[in-house]
């Protein structure tokens, strides 16, 4: 314990070494003060889950050290650059190889886009894009546009609320601490960033043309509406259609089986006995016993069920890959896993859209593979049935019977 908090205490005290040596003034957002601040965020949202001490030294470390790079490296490659800093001060107090490389995979995943798999990984992803969630992102914007401009980076500030709009909309909290507690306010900043996207692009309308454009707008959101609901409509009857013909494939492959069933029980009770007496009968029955036994065969294998792994990583959701609303992707996950993952496709419409596509796909899928296999279990069968027939006329007309040998040397009378 006392060996990590002086670890702890040297990092401190390294870091801010660090940034006074290289005092930049064009550092506006990425400065010690934004370090200071997501410390004390990973502290904060590491001690409501309770992190064992060796992970939370290895956040903190994490935490001093990710912006660094920034007064060496340009920010595309501030990352690297923080590792290689951070690798050098540790080896010069411990051995600790895990620790090193643990803190290192940390300081990596703050790269954006990130996909955290850890919860220290989402700790810190969320410690360092904690102010998109605070009333505060309005300064801390502003100081990230300047610190761009004043470091040449004129082009990355160029069309710059649409662009931080994009960003607060593609990004996502991890912890589930997070969530209840900052995204609320993040939509409230996604609102006053589109809010003021839209007074910009106003400004120089005249006042003749404001009020066309605004009954403009109101008809296109109407028809927006519309055509949402239309969409959610015919997404909804058509997952329900396909429901309803899985369910009319299920009640024909049944109709098979259980005639089919009635027809090998027959068979096997009445007529494999007639076999040991009309022994033509033999390849007719075996004809006819062979073609249900396929069909039923066919039809078990239609509505056979196929079981999946029910199972999926973060990084599967946070790259829209896997279909949250098929059990078969998730029923072996825990809830809290479940929460977190149905919570992030709900909070992007497009991948809660590309879900149910996906949905009604895998449907059709299956549904495709049940009426081929239908069809061919009730063609075997037709086709059977009438080989099987045909057999049975066949063989008993061909058939003679044999007469009973009567003895002319009897007596009818003879006693």
């Amino acid at each position: 314990m006392s060996t990590y908090n002086a670890l702890l205490i040297d990092t401190e005290s390294y870091v801010k070494t660090l940034f006074k040596q290289n005092n930049l003034d064009n550092l506006v957002f990425h400065n010690l003060e934004h370090t200071e601040t997501v410390v004390e965020r990973v502290q904060e949202i590491a001690s409501h889950y309770q992190l064992p001490q060796k992970e939370l030294l290895e956040l903190s470390i994490a935490a001093w050290f990710h912006d660094t790079g920034h007064l060496m490296a340009d920010p595309s490659g501030h990352e690297q650059k923080s590792v290689e800093l951070m690798e050098a001060f540790l080896k010069s107090r411990t051995d600790d190889e895990e620790l090193i490389n643990n803190v290192a995979a940390l300081i990596r995943i703050t790269k954006f886009p990130p996909t955290p798999q850890s919860l220290p990984e989402m700790i810190i992803c969320d410690a360092d894009t904690y102010h998109f969630g605070l009333d505060e992102f309005k300064q801390t914007n502003k100081a990230m546009k300047k610190e761009l401009v004043l470091r040449n980076m004129n082009t990355m500030v160029m069309d710059w609320e649409n662009n931080s709009l994009e960003l607060l909309k593609k990004h996502q909290f991890y912890t589930a601490y997070c969530i209840d507690l900052l995204q609320r306010g993040k939509e409230k900043n996604i609102r006053r960033l589109t809010k003021k996207i839209g007074k910009l692009e106003g400004a120089n309308v005249s006042d003749t043309l404001i009020q066309p454009a605004s009954d403009e707008d109101e008809t296109s959101k109407r028809k927006n509406s519309f055509i949402t609901r239309g969409i959610q409509t015919m997404l909804r009857l058509t997952s329900e259609n396909h429901v309803e013909l899985s369910n009319m494939a299920d009640g024909k492959a049944s109709i098979l089986i259980s005639v089919n069933a009635i027809i090998i029980s027959v068979i096997l009770s009445v007529l494999i006995r007639r076999i040991e007496v009309d022994t033509h009968l033999t390849i007719p029955t075996f004809i006819f016993l062979a073609s249900s036994l396929t069909t039923i065969i066919i039809a078990i294998m239609a509505t056979r069920p196929k079981v999946s792994t029910g199972n999926f990583s973060r990084e599967d959701i946070l790259n829209k890959s896997t279909n949250l609303l098929f059990f078969g992707n998730f029923y072996k996950t825990k809830v809290n896993e479940y929460k977190w993952a149905m919570t992030t496709m709900m909070r992007d419409p497009d991948y809660l859209y590309s879900s149910l596509i996906m949905d009604i796909h895998q449907l059709g899928v299956v549904l495709a593979r049940k009426y081929k296999l239908i069809r061919l279990a009730y063609t075997v069968f037709m086709i059977g049935l009438f080989i099987s027939v045909l057999a049975f006329m066949i063989a008993i007309m061909v058939h003679t019977p044999q007469q009973p040998v009567i003895n002319s040397n009897v007596s009818p009378y003879s006693s």
